[in-house]
């Protein structure tokens, strides 16, 4: 096992030489924490290396969650039994700043939360000439981190940003803070979540802007410098960084299915936050909410875009779910959409 392999990527080489030459499976495992340049590589790996996409752990993993409502179950059935959950508001804003970080497992939550403050400190001080060749200013990046942070989990293209790049008092153009996004991904500091593109019919534009998230939400809670105690106060943030949270579990749950998480937006503004999609072309819909008010209304979102589906003659989904935090139980509701509270949910 060769961990940072992307400071040596001759090693790429070696390795694959060795491959041909062993004829044997299972030789290597290269691990790392950035993307290194491709030119510095003579071959693509094709027929050789398997990637896998590694992430911060979900809360199944971490043990903040009992997993008794399965992912793979909702796709076979689209129900869940009752399931009674454990977690509160206070909790879920500290398991967002703590984040999935298994240095962080045994740890007191301050001393937790410390681990994404540096690891934030770490990418803005660090030399991303190393990445793709190109000097860049400390200020500029902290400043890019910040807006990327205040629009976590949001449909904002790049315009907005811009706008709030300068308002800092930050000269920057549009090639410019692709580039300094380009960068961040290939960290895995930030992600994009792609739009779902369904087998459409019908006349239903579909929009296709990414969401932004952190690749943790502890990662953005550090960059607006917001621990559990200021969070908790901030409702509005709160809910965005909790949405992370979900995309990153659903994520890890889908992944192990064999499928990716997306998002669904449409030109009558019908939003659907996670359109869950397996390969063998069955999918589910979730909204996420921090509570309950608004259940009906979440699940009445649920239910159309089902019904535009339906219309335009796509494949009906396996489930619709509402993902909350601060539900008393895992259930089916009489409209047949299951609501299930965060710490319910596993692969």
């Amino acid at each position: 096992m060769v961990d940072e392999w992307q400071e040596v990527p001759e090693l790429w080489d070696h390795a694959r030489r060795n491959i041909d030459m062993g004829n044997r499976k299972g030789m290597y495992i290269f691990t790392g924490s950035s993307t290194p340049p491709l030119e510095k590589t003579q071959h693509t790996g094709i027929g050789r290396f398997a990637t896998m996409e590694m992430r911060t752990m979900s809360l199944f993993e971490s043990g903040n969650s009992n997993g008794a409502v399965s992912l793979s179950g909702l796709f076979d059935t689209g129900k869940t039994e009752i399931v009674r959950s454990e977690i509160n508001y206070q909790k879920i804003i500290d398991l967002i700043c703590r984040g999935g970080w298994p240095g962080a497992l045994g740890l007191d939550n301050e001393t937790a939360v410390s681990i994404p403050y540096q690891y934030i400190k770490s990418i803005i001080n660090m030399d991303m000439s190393r990445i793709d060749g190109r000097r860049r200013s400390r200020t500029t990046v902290e400043t890019v981190l910040k807006s990327l942070a205040r629009n976590n989990a949001t449909l904002v293209g790049n315009s907005v940003l811009i706008e709030d790049i300068r308002s800092s008092g930050i000269s920057i153009t549009d090639p410019t803070l692709r580039s300094y996004l380009d960068v961040l991904k290939k960290l895995y500091l930030i992600e994009e979540q792609s739009a779902w593109h369904p087998s459409l019919r019908s006349r239903t534009r579909i929009r296709t802007m990414p969401k932004r998230h952190f690749t943790d939400p502890s990662l953005a809670a550090a960059v607006l410098g917001a621990r559990p105690d200021i969070l908790s106060n901030d409702t509005r943030t709160a809910g965005f960084l909790f949405e992370s949270l979900c995309y990153r579990d659903m994520s890890v749950y889908a992944l192990a299915l064999g499928g990716r998480v997306f998002h669904y937006r449409d030109n009558s503004d019908l939003e659907i936050d996670q359109i869950i999609q397996l390969d063998d072309g069955r999918w589910g819909a979730a909204e996420v909410q921090m509570g309950t008010s608004d259940s009906d209304g979440a699940a009445a979102n649920l239910i159309r875009m089902k019904e535009k589906m339906i219309e335009a003659k796509v494949r009906e989904p396996s489930f619709l779910m509402i993902l909350n935090v601060t539900g008393v139980a895992a259930h089916t509701r009489p409209d047949g959409v299951v609501e299930i509270p965060i710490d319910c949910l596993g692969p």
